[in-house]
């Protein structure tokens, strides 16, 4: 009988697959020739096969098992594979030339044909060794493949009883542990410990799974579970060393847990450790971000003293927290000393003093960096050019950061979504929406796809500047490339539509965003809120606040304030009330805002009792009124003619340093304009003392307001707003306006050089006007600067006299 036949009618092999014992000398020579043939003949190979075969008298399924093992090259191990399987009278493999196969397949990452050859086996009921199993689990877990690695770690347990080799359980533990998969990780691991590993030598776990599963826990920040997984390891085949203290103290250090941290450092210094350059790092790391720069130097002159070189990694930890804590004279120092002593920086090390220096808005520090950086031969990257392209774009210079983007291009550096996201958003801030838009194109051209935050981003720029057809077809455009619209993109549409009036289509997308289950947020009905209460429509704004509670999202200050004053301009205090009330239902506390627009509503009824109450109960919760709230009393208080009450509450704005603008000083001009008799004067007022002195001595009544409003001013030290509006209003002729800037120069420290800030062109008797006033000054300022104010004015009466005294005697002559 034929081998050939026989070899049809041999029974399976059993289950679990031995290895022969000695492999014959010519089965060893054939295997040999049969792989050469293989690789090296690329026509009648097969013939060439049936020959060899034929005149040794082995059918191939003999020899199989050692073809796989000696050939390297996966395809012609396949295709002797392929000719194996279709010969006419069959040729099943074994165990063995099945387990080697496997492992040819790993060992060349074909995944693809691992899983073929795998369900073949089953069909005919071949099991693989578990070893050939370890080096398929490894192959798949180095890949990242860490789902069928695990299952075919699963597929080992089940069928021998026990895990594969070490080295394959450790890289599935690594590719769990790397894939955020640590409940898996830890029943591998528990499973290392309970059953035999292939080789039936014990525990299959080493130092290594352990400090696997230890890293794993210290990166979730659970520290201590990682510490009794050590603890209960001790003296089982687990031998504590260095490396289990690194990892314990960089966890500690990184959770924020300091202490502990050094605690254990100490520690392993008792037990005869050597700390080693990671354990200094951690440590360091640790107390960098608490700011113990102290402890820090400690420990790097302990590296020092024990011979260890500091890397350009800890280097590196230190000045970063030095910037982070602010001082940034003592990382360059650092910087300096590193290249003093031979330890040269590398390109992070130059990345963090660049972040530093453009957060800060010093650009030429930043820039002197890189080209410090560049000639020490560093190469820059993505992470120095995208600092300083947004400090450029933040103090608008445009052109600046393209020239950058376009050099970081020319040296090779591939800008990502973050360096576009950047340099789109400082563009369209500077109002260039058109480049932005062209920076979008070269973006896809360049295969760098947008986000929904760079859409947002363009959107909200095309609809500040009026151009909400392109926003909308920039929406459409999102949409075809599967971007869904976020949060942001939907408010951004909306507030847009809402500025040009089309109330409806911002109603319409505001449901639909509801619709497709967004998640909005209080920014998003903000939106909707501003839109019906700038329509009129109260009652829908009402709603939308309405739904924002049912849907547990609590208003806030500018949800309520926006329908608060939605309510004051339709004339209806009573239903801003309303509002109010309820928001103090909700245990959302009223700002500046809506204060202000209750103020509003109650001077507008001309109800003053009911506007000043307010104001009471807005101090009384510590919400300061700002230019707006005093701006609104005034022009009301002005306008009924209740003028000493305007004043008062214009004093009491400058003495809570709040700068008043146009508005203030046209209700002000307006009301006192006026007024052409002489006010009552109050207590403490110098507003309406010095306004009443002017009527008196027969200044029109508007010049006497600008007037009282420069002096004012200077009294309560905002002198470079007094210049402004003196400018501005040229009135700087007036006595009385000259000698309030005169005096608000010398309060400031600055009397030698006033006259590089005013000028004189008053005679004698306009200045002894001005010395009149100035006494008048006295009631209300501090004496110094009055008297260096008189000195002045002194002095300059002195010149008028003498050259009028020069004047006289030349016309004597």
């Amino acid at each position: 009988m034929s081998k050939a036949l026989v070899s049809r009618i041999t029974p399976r092999h059993s289950r679990n697959p031995k290895s022969p014992s000695k492999i014959p000398s010519h089965i060893k020579k054939i295997a040999n020739e049969i792989c050469h043939i293989l690789i090296t003949q690329n026509t009648n190979w097969e013939q060439t096969l049936e020959t060899r075969l034929s005149e040794q008298n082995i059918v191939p399924s003999d020899v199989a098992h050692q073809v796989f093992d000696k050939i390297y090259d996966v395809d012609s191990g396949l295709k002797f594979f392929n000719w194996v399987s279709q010969r006419p009278y069959g040729c099943p493999l074994d165990g063995l030339a099945y387990s080697s196969l496997l492992k040819l397949l790993a060992k060349s990452k074909a995944f693809g044909e691992i899983d073929s050859v795998f369900v073949r086996m089953k069909c005919e009921n071949v099991l693989p060794t578990n070893d050939a199993l370890g080096v398929v689990v490894k192959a798949f877990s180095e890949c990242g493949l860490v789902d069928k690695a695990l299952e075919f770690y699963t597929f080992a347990v089940k069928t021998y009883g026990s895990v594969p080799n070490v080295i394959a359980c450790n890289s599935l533990l690594t590719g769990l542990v790397r894939n955020d998969r640590l409940q898996s990780a830890h029943q591998v691991y528990d499973e290392m410990l309970q059953r035999n590993d292939s080789g039936g030598t014990g525990c299959c776990a080493d130092n290594y799974s352990t400090c696997i599963m230890v890293n794993a826990f210290c990166k979730k920040g659970k520290v201590e579970e990682g510490r009794k997984l050590i603890v209960d390891r001790w003296g089982q085949g687990c031998i504590p060393n260095i490396v289990f203290y690194n990892i314990l103290i960089d966890g500690y250090c990184k959770k924020g847990d300091v202490k502990k941290g050094f605690m254990l450092f100490k520690e392993l210094k008792l037990k005869g450790f050597l700390p080693a350059v990671e354990t200094y790092g951690a440590m360091i790391n640790g107390f960098c971000k608490e700011g113990n720069f102290g402890l820090v130097d400690r420990l790097m002159n302990e590296m020092k003293s024990r011979g260890l070189v500091i890397n350009v990694q800890v280097y590196n930890t230190v000045i970063d927290a030095q910037c982070r804590h602010g001082y940034k004279t003592k990382a360059v120092e650092i910087l300096k000393n590193m290249i003093e002593i031979g330890r040269a920086p590398d390109i992070i090390t130059y990345n963090i003093l660049i972040y530093d220096s453009c957060r800060h808005g010093k650009v030429k520090e930043a820039e002197q960096l890189v080209e410090q950086a560049a000639r020490r031969g560093l190469r820059p990257n993505k992470l120095t050019y995208t600092p300083l392209l947004n400090a450029y774009c933040r103090q608008n210079v445009a052109n600046k950061a393209l020239d950058l983007f376009v050099k970081m291009v020319d040296n090779g550096e591939k800008p990502d979504l973050l360096t576009y996201n950047s340099l789109i958003h400082g563009i369209v801030v500077l109002g260039d929406i058109e480049t932005a838009m062209m920076i979008l194109e070269k973006m896809t051209e360049r295969r760098v796809f947008p986000d929904a935050g760079v859409y947002n981003v363009l959107i909200n720029g095309l609809c500040k500047k009026g151009k909400l057809p392109d926003a909308k077809n920039l929406l459409s455009k999102m949409l075809d490339q599967n971007i869904r619209p976020d949060k942001f993109v939907y408010a951004t549409l909306i507030d847009g539509f809402i500025r040009h009036q089309e109330i409806d289509e911002a109603k319409n997308l505001f449901e639909l965003a509801i619709q497709e289950g967004m998640n909005l947020d209080v920014v998003v009905y903000n939106a909707m809120i501003k839109g019906h209460c700038k329509n009129g429509n109260l009652t829908e704004a009402v709603s939308c606040v309405k739904k924002m509670i049912k849907s547990h999202i609590s208003p806030d200050e500018y949800s309520y304030s926006t329908i608060i004053d939605g309510y004051v301009k339709q004339h209806d205090i009573d239903g801003a009330l309303a509002i109010f009330n309820h928001m103090g239902k909700q245990n959302c506390k009223p700002n500046v805002v809506t204060y202000t627009s209750l103020i509003n509503g109650f001077c507008q009824r001309g109800d003053d009792v009911g506007a000043e109450k307010v104001l009471k109960e807005m101090k009384f919760h510590g919400v300061m009124p700002n230019v707006f709230t005093y701006s609104i009393l005034i022009g009301s208080y002005c306008k009924n003619g209740k003028l000493a009450k305007a004043a008062s509450f214009f004093e009491q704005m400058l003495m809570n340093k709040c700068n008043p603008n146009d508005v203030t000083f046209h209700h002000l001009v307006q009301g006192f304009s006026k007024c052409s008799e002489k006010q009552n004067e109050a207590k403490n007022s110098p507003f309406l003392d010095i306004h009443s002195r002017m009527i008196s001595d027969g200044w029109s009544a508007r010049l006497a307001a600008y007037s009282t409003i420069v002096v004012c001013l200077c009294l309560h030290g905002m002198l470079g707003i007094s210049l402004q509006f003196s400018d501005k209003k040229r009135i700087r002729d007036c006595p009385i306006v000259f000698a309030g800037l005169l005096y608000g120069i010398c309060l400031e420290g600055k009397a030698k050089e006033w006259n590089n800030m005013i000028s004189c062109n008053m005679n004698e008797s306009e200045l002894i006007v001005a010395v009149k006033y100035m006494s008048v000054f006295d009631q209300y300022v501090q004496q110094g600067a009055v008297s260096e104010a008189f000195l002045i004015l002194q002095t300059l009466i002195d010149d008028c006299k003498s050259k009028h005294h020069k004047v006289q005697l030349a016309r004597e002559e």
